[in-house]
């Protein structure tokens, strides 16, 4: 496959936060690399912002419910080459459909269901980032080493916060698409105790309560609320001028990567193992990672469930929180 054919390429990645941000390496060394390319990338409208503002990209198309809404736009581009990085059936119609030459890269189900399943860990200690470059060799693209990338358009936050707030705060993550990724109100409660910054509060609206219980409970912290109240962009600016960020495995906690923060992440029922862990080549020193290595439960899933199946969920209710601030 010759690169001097890459000249418009299509990228996909429907989904969610932090898996479209950890396509970012591969959107810049496109564009950087192939001299003259257009990059364009596939993906879910409400995933738009995470994109919009990204200045390697030459176009973003998505859809809301179903692919189809986006095909006929997509055959008038005539691509020369898709670059697949969700890899499931929704991905495979548009590569049909399309009809254009396609690369993907080893999603490694089989040992990631044999790690889950039988605790054999087959997996090989590389990066979900370095497995879409290793797709990539054939057209002579590298990864530069350089990181994630994050573009929020700038947003400006500081302004939101009390005064006492404007010189270091501590950002936590509340978010969490299921329970047994979650860190526990128990978990938080110590930590904000121990914390000897002032702290944000981010996530969604469904962490809006957690975080007003949080503040209650401790009333006299310094606290400040921001969930449900900001965009994902504004949430990305709040912890790109954050000192640090502590987060159970998040799309957050990727954002916090690409802006090569101080990260101290929590795991639950997922493993770093399976590649995903924040992504930070040249300040790896900047990641602490806490999990509980001597459950034999872990990992009971590589996405998570809305309850612990052991009903003891002690891969977070064991973890000990006190090593959390030891970074500042």
């Amino acid at each position: 496959m010759k690169t001097v054919e890459m000249q418009k390429i299509l990228l996909i990645r429907f989904s969610s936060i932090g898996d479209i941000v950890l396509t970012s390496p591969v959107i810049r060394a496109l564009k950087l690399q192939l001299k003259g390319a257009e990059v364009h990338f596939l993906s879910k409208k409400r995933f738009v912002s995470i994109l919009e503002n990204n200045p390697y990209l030459t176009k973003i198309h998505t859809f809301e419910q179903s692919i189809n809404e986006v095909i006929p736009q997509l055959k008038q581009e005539k691509f020369d080459l898709i670059i697949d990085l969700h890899k499931n059936l929704r991905s495979l119609i548009v590569k049909r459909k399309l009809g254009v030459k396609s690369l993907s890269f080893d999603k490694l189900n089989f040992e990631k269901w044999l790690y889950v399943q039988f605790k054999i860990n087959r997996l090989p200690k590389k990066h979900l980032v370095d497995r879409y470059f290793d797709a990539l060799k054939i057209i002579g693209v590298e990864n530069d080493f350089l990181g994630l990338d994050y573009f929020d358009g700038n947003e400006e936050v500081k302004s939101y916060l009390p005064a006492s707030f404007r010189n270091q705060y501590v950002a936590f993550a509340l978010a969490g698409t299921y329970f047994t990724k979650k860190i526990p109100f128990e978990k938080w409660t110590e930590m904000a105790k121990l914390s000897p910054l002032p702290m944000v509060f981010l996530g969604g609206e469904s962490e809006y309560e957690l975080a007003e219980k949080l503040i209650s409970e401790n009333k006299n912290l310094p606290f400040f609320n921001a969930c449900g109240n900001f965009t994902l962009n504004q949430s990305a600016a709040f912890i790109r001028e954050a000192h640090m960020l502590i987060t159970g495995d998040t799309g957050l906690m990727h954002i916090a990567a690409a802006y090569q923060k101080k990260i101290v992440s929590l795991w639950g029922n997922t493993v770093p193992e399976f590649g995903m862990y924040p992504y930070i080549p040249q300040k790896s020193a900047h990641v602490v990672v806490l999990e509980n290595k001597e459950l034999n439960c872990r990992p009971c899933s590589k996405l998570g469930f809305h309850q612990c199946p052991k009903k003891h969920f002690n891969c977070m209710q064991q973890l000990d929180v006190t090593k959390v601030f030891r970074q500042i």
